[in-house]
């Protein structure tokens, strides 16, 4: 028999072995043998053959005599109450599980970390990515917001605060981590509560023994502290340790959990004793240091099943109680009790003493002093429940597991429903008598309040993730039991906390089990969370407090007084004085109209998202709705519409309002914009028919909004009229315009009690010309020229009826306001210069808005244009009468002024020119006498002819503050198309946002204009209209796919979230600050040789490989080259005057190679050329400018070239020789070297894409990275050179410069881009300086080039290995860190399969964002918050050496102009961030060099692209230079060493009679056409030729017109088609 037992009890024990215990239900399950189990621990209270055990204090017996003789009626009788007022509603989630980042920002690594990297995990699945929370805070709080908990229980990871575990290497990234979460849970109501510790141990701590060593203790005890303190201010509950039995159990017994220590006998009873006294010393230490000033609490979460016996016997009711001592008591008896084990648990590891040593298990022994510490060292009992066990009595023998010290069996019962767990199964009544049992046993000593802490079940990856109606279930029972033992049983229970809120890594299991509230897809990098139906019910359960019912609220909408109502203003003139926004606007230039805004909006300002009912309701024909045009039309075979898609089910939102409400409230919207269906209220579209369902449904949809404080915006009408009025002709039947006004009638009495604004119309245009015109939507009626000037008449009339109906019979009780939402798009005349282009793009505004904006706002009557134009063309077919159907002069005094404000939806720009168009066939269009074209240097969306151009939308709400009497305005739709392969990286959306909501702020905030509120377009992805499917334009992802169609918030989602928030753009990144750079601050401007030298053959000069490429036909814009270029080498006296007149310090020049060295070696020295370099540097230095050499800026010697250039590692020597020349020659006058200007480049774009010389393009794999690895090695030579032979006397400094842009991610919220943006910054700057400033190239270059190498079939790496001695020579070969930069750039993952080359290894593009304002060179965008962060991080990476910036500066691109704000913008900006690198980062900047002094070659571009300070005239022989506005700027900024601030006075440094130069910079003496010039009279010269060239130009012109007047005109481009004028169709 006893050996039965055995075999069964090993039976069980294999069966059931998981961590779970829920994991506690924190999933790590132990899988049979395989998982992490807690429930062996369960199991391990099998009890011996014997009858001598007692129930400890007979509180498990009074549980038992309560419970145990309840029948299953009685036992799952269901309450239907509520929870106490105040409860606490949470969810969870832990650290290790979701955060991923698994060594971002320093972060140490964890047990869970080495655990999955050493393949122990389910499918060699790793947390190193998770949930990616570490990245999207945003993304879990909106999920929180949307579940509306009030309580947040997460864990924070030890290693990512202290990397090593000990303080001494605390990391702040980690710690701002948490910050930003804490502060994030705060800002949206919800209460933080925080786990000090779940199981992610730093591994550095495991190395010395993890929690068997004692040291331990104190480790955590200054963890607990330093926790405390940063973040106690804000959290107020606090775990120490959370299931710690699991690992006591699972990581230090059976080793199926993380550290993977198999010990029962003695590791795991240490680890329950060290982290007891870790516990409670850091209780105490929040006791005695934080509680009176902080006033939180602090306790622990304590793991326990419930034990039921498996009979009535006393000997099964014994084992059941120790089964608890053994799980729970383990810990709670010390804490809770007497400070020390449980008698029983005790009395068990006594009786197996005699066991032999190796399994006999030990039991550490408190001392008096630490029983006492113990005890009491909690303010509540938190508990992690998640299953029970059925157990009794059987003989463990010398076992060393607990199951067999504990003498017990655990089973379940067959008839308990599984979960995904080999150890959870669903027993709900479990956790009632758990509850009581705890009151009991626990809390009679110290009364502290039980928090449920951890409650859930696991799903199985696969199959429906999201109707996880078995989650569902198993949380209405538990939730129920607790209920019970709260308002039966009078446990005090404040808290219940759900496991957990997404999916997560469960340990062992990894991915395949799933305990979330929200499924994610594993699958992608974007992780996007979806909501499931559990989470959903949650929802509903907070809302209700419980299971009582909810108390029916009454709601009212927020009462939206009148302002101000025009009784009508004049007719607009012709054109309108409107015009005067096209003279105020476009004339702007690029730069002047993308300068970026920062500001607020006014309070109060109105935040919302849009939709309609036929794009998202579906349920088609549910409930008693009747069938609309859009029914109709989208069922009927070759419709057109894009993939034979319809609106019958769409997003589902009739059956799946709890989902659109989450959205809205997760986004915290004040508002969302709406529509009804009319036939799903009047299914015929009139009253008798009246459909109550459908009533009902927009009234939970309008309490569910203000229970949520959100205002419904509800527009009567959006297109879906029902098919039963289409039947009598539809809009065409002035019928409908009392209908319509019924149906009006019926919606403000039914909803207006708490609707207080209204639109009767959604885009009355699109209705009027797109249905009754062109036939592209229902009622596809094709009648342009007569039907929608009809239609058009009566939606008109329509409006008015309605609004004069809310006006008499609603406004008076229900205070809200009415209007009609008209689309607009804005229109620019093609030349603001042409009067007759001006009165077209006059024309075009009234044609599309004020063809129902100037009725209903102005006069009554249409546009006198309008009424012109049509006219006239009537007349000229032969009409009697205008198509343009007349008001009467009643109609006009019911229509003026029946808007309360005006609300327009925008989406794009289009420039207008006039035309003469055709009058027959009549059309709509051919009244205009306009043409439309697209915009064509903005960017295009998915959507044809919808470019995003965001500076018309500040025009366009000028124009109608001007044009309607300064009304308010409410952008009711602003959006964007994207493609459907878009899903949740929509980058194209946040742009549009980010740049059309800007310039909705300029109009609020400049110009005046009362903006009040700003609709996103839209909720979420839906129906567009005949387009189907295939364009997106929502907030939110919804799978169209699934039939449950989740919905899943975007990255646009998260960045309008703030948008919001902030209330608009509050927060500049780049706010000027003010003060100085050091007193020897050097300041300097810059130029290379091949640039500006010219004399490419003069006096011995050798052929450079700049002179080859020049002179390849195809490789230079114009055919452009060096040969001449500034001619430099012939005026050096003028150019030391631009110089002087700077006041530089320094000027950085570079040295010919060729000209000293003819063919590259010291074979033949050119002394013409050497000499010519002498009369530069003692020029500089007799004007007090010290010179900064480049010994190489790109210009290799042909002849080197010919051997193989820097391919050819003989180089290195030659670069050796050259440079110990120049330093033996010129040496002596240079005091600043720089050996190599921008070796990236020279190895990239030389040898890698070809856009450089020597122009390279076929070994890109391999090419490139051997240049730069010779590059390396000829700098630390030549360093070498002067450091061992000439820097004792000459006493110089020589370092070299690299050039990088800085690098963000595209989408902040994905660390794929995040790496991708690290990988871009070690593959450009990190290239260079890692081997110079640190000994090789990085760690992370190394290993990609040579596995990416390996996995092609090489046999080694393409990045050539430097030997130790090599590394050795190499480091170190710096005296500072010369720095070029330009710009920034976003960067984003890209695959490039198994291709070999330097882009694929890298494996990453970047692109601009769209606000950054662009230069002359299409690379270079302005962004100069980045070079602060460059700077930084080169202090960072590099151990802040000294750094001198070596070039800086941006282009133009055309015409120059010499007043150049955009430079001066430039600079103004970037040497400030500059200052703050310096006086806020404690970068050790020591200098800055614009580039450049003048304008030169600018290498591939040739001339085309210029930099210079002053412009040289290349259409003068004489090439004189003329200095620009950005001159004078650069000499103030170097005379006042920075930016003194102007609050402190006038600086000294601004006095024109201070300084080191002998004038203003525009008296500055210049050649032109041969004469000496000042510069402002050189400047009127300039421009005098230009004029005179001009005049030449337009009398040829004219004349050539003249001879061929008789000709005909080429006939005008086709109009974009018609439909452009649309919203979007």
């Amino acid at each position: 028999m006893k050996k039965l037992l055995g075999v069964l009890c090993l039976y069980f024990l294999c069966l059931y072995g998981s961590l779970s215990s829920g994991v506690n239900g924190d999933n790590l399950q132990v899988l049979k043998h395989s998982e992490l189990d807690k429930q062996d621990v369960q199991l391990s209270r099998n009890v011996p053959d014997h009858t001598g055990m007692t129930v400890s204090g007979n509180s498990y017996q009074k549980v038992w005599q309560t419970f145990g003789a309840q029948s299953r009626v009685e036992r799952d009788a269901f309450l239907n109450e509520s929870f106490p007022t105040g409860f606490k509603w949470a969810t969870s989630s832990e650290s290790f599980k979701v955060e991923g980042a698994w060594k971002a920002g320093g972060k140490g690594e964890s047990i869970w970390d080495h655990f999955g990297h050493e393949r122990l995990a389910y499918g060699n699945q790793t947390a190193d990515l998770a949930c990616d929370s570490y990245n999207k805070v945003d993304y879990d709080l909106y999920h929180l917001r949307g579940l509306q908990v009030n309580t947040y229980q997460f864990s924070i990871s030890w290693a990512r605060i202290f990397p090593l575990g000990l303080r001494g290497s605390q990391s702040e990234k980690g710690a701002l981590y948490y910050d930003k979460l804490i502060n994030a849970l705060i800002e949206s109501g919800i209460e933080p509560v925080v786990t000090l510790y779940h199981w992610d141990l730093p591994q550095a701590l495991q190395v010395n023994g993890g929690w068997k060593n004692t040291a331990i203790i104190e480790a955590f005890k200054d963890y607990a502290d330093f926790c405390f303190s940063r973040f106690g201010d804000r959290v107020k509950t606090w775990n120490t340790f959370s299931s710690p039995w699991v690992e006591s159990y699972a990581g230090y017994g059976t080793g199926e959990h993380a550290p993977s220590i198999k010990d029962y006998a003695v590791s795991s009873y240490q680890v329950t004793h060290n982290m007891l006294k870790s516990h409670a010393e850091a209780w105490h230490v929040y006791n005695d240091k934080y509680r009176s000033t902080q006033g939180g609490k602090v306790g622990i979460a304590l793991n326990s099943d419930w034990a039921e016996p498996d009979s009535s016997k006393p000997e099964d009711i014994a084992a059941a109680d120790l089964y608890l001592q053994f799980m729970l008591g383990w810990f709670a008896h010390p804490i809770f009790v007497n400070g020390d084990y449980p008698p029983t648990l005790k009395a068990q590891v006594e009786k197996k003493r005699d066991c032999p040593p190796s399994v006999a298990p030990v039991l550490p022994v408190f001392s008096s002093s630490e029983s006492q510490r113990i005890k009491g060292s909690a303010d509540f009992f938190g508990l992690n429940h998640y299953t029970s066990r059925l157990v009794r009595i059987t003989n463990g023998g010398c076992a060393a597991s607990p199951q067999g010290v504990g003498d017990f069996h655990a089973h379940v019962d067959p008839s308990w429903p599984s979960t995904a767990s080999d150890y959870i199964y669903s027993v709900p009544w479990g956790l009632r008598r758990l509850l009581n049992y705890i009151s009991k046993e626990y809390l009679n000593v110290k009364k502290v309040p039980i928090y449920i802490t951890g409650n859930g079940m696991p799903t199985a990856y696969s199959g429906d993730s999201l109707n996880d109606t078995s989650r569902i279930e198993y949380m209405k029972s538990y939730i129920n039991e607790a209920l019970k033992a709260i308002v039966t049983d009078g446990v005090d229970v404040q808290r219940f906390t759900v496991q957990s809120l997404m999916d997560g890594f469960e340990g062992k299991q990894g991915y395949s089990q799933r305990f979330g509230l929200h499924y994610v897809n594993f699958e992608v990098p974007d992780r996007p969370r979806l909501p499931k139906q559990s989470a959903y019910f949650y929802n509903q359960l907070i809302k209700k407090n419980g299971f009582g019912s909810l108390k029916s609220k009454v709601f009212k909408g927020v009462e939206m007084p009148l302002t101000h109502r025009s009784a009508g203003l004049p007719a607009s003139e012709v054109p309108a004085k409107s015009k005067i926004v096209f003279e105020k606007f476009s004339r702007q230039s690029k730069f002047q109209r993308s300068v970026y805004h920062y500001g607020s909006f006014p309070q109060g300002f109105s935040w919302g998202v849009s939709s309609s009912a036929y794009q998202i309701e579906g349920g088609w024909n549910a409930d008693g709705k009747g069938p609309s045009v859009w029914d109709v039309y989208t069922h009927k075979p070759g419709s057109g519409i894009a993939g034979d898609a319809n609106g019958d089910v769409a997003c589902d939102s009739y059956h799946r309002l709890d989902e659109d409400l989450y959205m809205l409230r997760a986004m915290e919207v004040k508002s969302y914009r709406f529509s009804l269906s009319w036939s799903r209220i009047f299914p015929d579209g009139r009253r008798s028919s009246l459909n109550q369902k459908g009533v009902d449904y927009y009234n939970r949809l309008i309490d569910g909004l203000l229970e949520s404080n959100i205002t419904p915006m509800v527009t009567l009408y959006h297109w879906d009229l029902p098919q039963a009025l289409q039947g009598i002709n539809g809009w065409e039947n002035v019928q409908l315009i009392d209908i319509f006004n019924d149906f009006s009638d019926f919606c403000f009495a039914t909803f207006g009690n708490r609707v207080k604004f209204w639109m009767t119309f959604n885009q009355p245009h699109t209705i009027a010309w797109s249905g009754y015109g062109i036939g592209q939507i229902p009622p596809n009626v094709k009648q342009p020229g007569t039907a929608p000037y009809r239609v058009a008449h009566n939606l008109i009339k329509a409006h008015a009826k309605a609004y004069h109906t809310y006006n008499d019979k609603y406004r008076n009780s229900q205070h809200g306001l009415v209007s009609i939402a008209l689309n607009a798009d804005w229109v620019e005349p093609r030349d603001v210069n042409d009067i007759r282009e001006v009165a077209a793009a006059d024309r075009a505004m009234q044609f599309e808005v004020g063809w129902f904006a100037h009725p209903i706002f102005k006069n009554g009557d249409y546009p006198e244009t309008m009424k012109w134009q049509v006219a006239n063309k009537s007349q000229l077919q032969g009409l009697s009468e205008s198509r343009l159907p007349s008001f009467t002069e009643e109609e006009k005094k019911l229509i003026k002024g029946t808007a309360d404000m005006f609300c327009v939806n925008h989406y794009t720009t289009k420039i207008v020119s006039h035309i003469m168009a055709p009058f027959n066939p009549p059309s709509y269009e051919s009244d205009w006498d306009f043409s439309l074209a697209e915009e064509t240097s903005s960017p295009v969306t998915a959507y044809l002819y919808q470019r995003a151009v965001s500076w018309g939308m500040r025009r366009l709400l000028n124009w109608i503050k001007e044009e309607y009497g300064d009304p308010d305005i409410y952008i009711t739709e602003n959006g964007v198309a994207t493609d459907y392969m878009t899903t949740w990286d929509d980058i194209d959306r946040v742009f549009y946002y980010k740049t059309y909501v800007d310039e909705a702020l300029k109009a609020s905030q400049l110009d005046g204009v009362k903006v009040k509120g700003y609709m996103a377009t839209s909720l979420m992805d839906s129906f567009e209209w005949r387009n189907g499917y295939n364009f997106k334009f929502g907030l939110h992802h919804v799978d169209f796919s699934n039939p449950n169609r989740p919905r899943s918030p975007k990255y646009s989602a998260h960045y309008y979230y703030h948008i919001m928030k902030d209330n608009g753009f509050p927060t500049n990144l780049e706010e000027k600050i003010y003060g100085h750079f050091p007193k020897d601050f050097i300041w300097g401007t810059a130029t290379a040789a091949y640039q500006i030298e010219g004399a490419w053959r003069a006096d011995g000069k050798g052929l450079s490989i700049w002179d080859t490429f020049a002179h390849t036909p195809g490789k230079m814009a114009n055919h452009d080259s060096g040969d001449l270029a500034c001619d430099s080498y012939n005026r050096i006296e003028d150019d030391i005057n631009l110089l002087k007149q700077l006041n530089v310090s320094h000027y950085r020049l570079s040295i010919s190679w060729t000209r000293v060295l003819p063919d590259g070696t010291t074979k033949h020295i050119n002394e013409a050329g050497i000499n010519y370099y002498h009369r530069v540097l003692d020029a500089l230095l007799a004007a007090n400018i010290q010179p900064c050499v480049t010994l190489y800026h790109w210009d290799l010697p042909q002849a080197l070239e010919d051997v193989g250039g820097w391919e050819n590692e003989t180089v290195v020597d030659r670069f050796k020789e050259y440079a110990d020349l120049m330093f033996s020659r010129l040496g002596p006058k240079v005091k600043v070297w720089i050996t190599i200007n921008e070796p990236f480049n020279v190895a990239y774009i030389g040898y890698g894409i070809g856009i450089a010389a020597p122009g390279y393009t076929d070994r890109p794999g391999t090419l490139p990275y051997i240049v730069g690895h010779n590059i390396i090695k000829a700098h630390a030579e030549a360093w070498h050179v002067y450091n061992d032979k000439y820097r004792a006397q000459q006493k110089g400094i020589i370092s070299i410069s690299v050039n990088s842009d800085w690098t963000e991610p595209r989408n902040p919220y994905k660390q794929e881009d995040i790496d991708a943006a690290e990988r871009v910054l070690q593959f450009f700057i990190g290239w260079f300086s890692h081997p110079i400033f640190k000994g090789d190239y990085s760690e992370m270059m190394r290993t990609i080039v040579r596995e990416r190498s390996l996995a092609a079939g090489l046999p080694q790496s393409r990045l050539p290995e430097f030997t130790p001695e090599e590394i050795k020579r190499i480091n170190g070969t710096y005296d500072y860190f010369g720095f070029n930069h330009y710009t920034s750039v976003l960067a984003f993952n890209v695959d490039h399969g198994n291709n070999q080359h330097y882009e694929a290894d890298k494996g990453a593009a970047v692109m601009s964002d769209r606000t950054w304002l662009e230069a002359g060179s299409p690379w270079l965008k302005v962004a100069p918050f980045g070079f602060r962060r460059i700077l930084r991080f080169i202090k960072e990476e590099y151990g802040n050496p000294p750094l001198l910036v070596t070039e800086n500066g941006v282009s133009e691109h055309g015409p120059v102009d010499l007043n150049d704000t955009h430079r001066i913008y430039y600079y103004d900006k970037y040497i400030n961030e500059a200052l703050k690198a310096y006086l806020l980062d404690g970068v050790n900047l020591i200098g800055y060099t614009a580039w450049s002094m003048m304008d030169n070659l600018e290498w591939n571009a040739g001339y085309t692209e210029t930099f210079g300070l002053f412009y040289v005239n290349r259409s003068d022989p004489a090439l004189p230079r003329m200095p620009k506005a950005s001159a004078s700027f650069y000499i103030n900024m170097i005379k006042c060493n920075g930016f003194p601030d102007p609050a402190l006075g006038p600086h000294d440094c601004l006095n024109p009679d201070t300084g080191g130069t002998s004038g203003p910079v525009t008296d500055i003496a210049v050649w032109f056409l041969g004469m000496k010039l000042s510069a402002s009279d050189a400047e009127v010269g300039l421009s005098t030729t230009f004029a005179l060239l001009i005049v030449t130009v337009v009398g040829v012109i004219c004349l050539s017109l003249f001879a061929f007047r008789a000709k005909k005109l080429s006939k005008k481009k086709q109009n974009i088609d018609s439909i452009g004028l649309e919203k979007r169709l």
